[in-house]
């Protein structure tokens, strides 16, 4: 009676494991912590400089498996986007001598991680941002010169170190952010830098 036991046991475990192993056990089912990093940005579009400037990003993130390969990745983050004016500035806003202009977003991406190992990710997908402030100075008229929605396409890598993730990511935005009388169209554009660590 033990040995068909220990053999029930084996068998159990052997197919377990061949189960694991196809949807990659190295993959983890949850993960959850925080993350920190600098923002390269700058707003395309006139009377912004071409010039890049730079703010930072705070925030959570989350993965959850979807596969041997696959995860969902959303994070809830703080984003500080800056940029430079160029000389047409004071043209369309009442203000004279500034030349940065920074922009704070409560963002949302949500993201698909293709990982091929445990180390490497690719990551692609929407960012959905709620502008919550903005330079008074950006004002038209008595009237907000920049739309409260923004969303962008987001697409980079990640590096899983231990428990730290290392992201290097690129945003291109694809709406227009410009609620001006008298502009072309704005959009966000940069690179997110950041890292994580991992807490569960």
């Amino acid at each position: 009676m033990t040995r068909k036991y220990l053999a029930l046991a084996l068998l159990t475990f052997v197919s377990v494991a061949g189960f694991a192993q196809k949807n990659d056990p190295n993959l983890p089912v949850f993960e959850f912590g925080p993350k920190l990093g600098v923002n390269i940005t700058k707003i395309d579009g006139q009377p912004f400089s071409k010039e890049f400037d730079y703010g930072f990003n705070a925030g959570v993130f989350a993965a959850i498996k979807l596969g041997s390969k696959w995860q969902f990745a959303p994070e809830v983050l703080f984003n500080q986007y800056a940029t430079k004016t160029d000389t047409s500035f004071s043209n369309i806003f009442d203000t004279k001598n500034l030349r940065h202009v920074k922009l704070n977003y409560l963002s949302i991406p949500l993201l698909l991680n293709y990982c091929p190992s445990k180390v490497f990710a690719f990551q692609v997908g929407p960012q959905f941002g709620l502008l919550i402030d903005h330079d008074k100075s950006l004002v038209q008229n008595g009237k907000q010169a920049i739309k409260d929605g923004d969303l962008s396409l987001l697409g980079g890598v990640q590096l899983s170190i231990a428990n730290f993730k290392i992201n290097g990511r690129y945003f291109i935005g694809l709406n227009d952010i410009s609620d001006a009388t008298n502009t072309g169209k704005w959009r966000n554009q940069g690179w997110q830098l950041s890292v994580g660590w991992r807490i569960i």
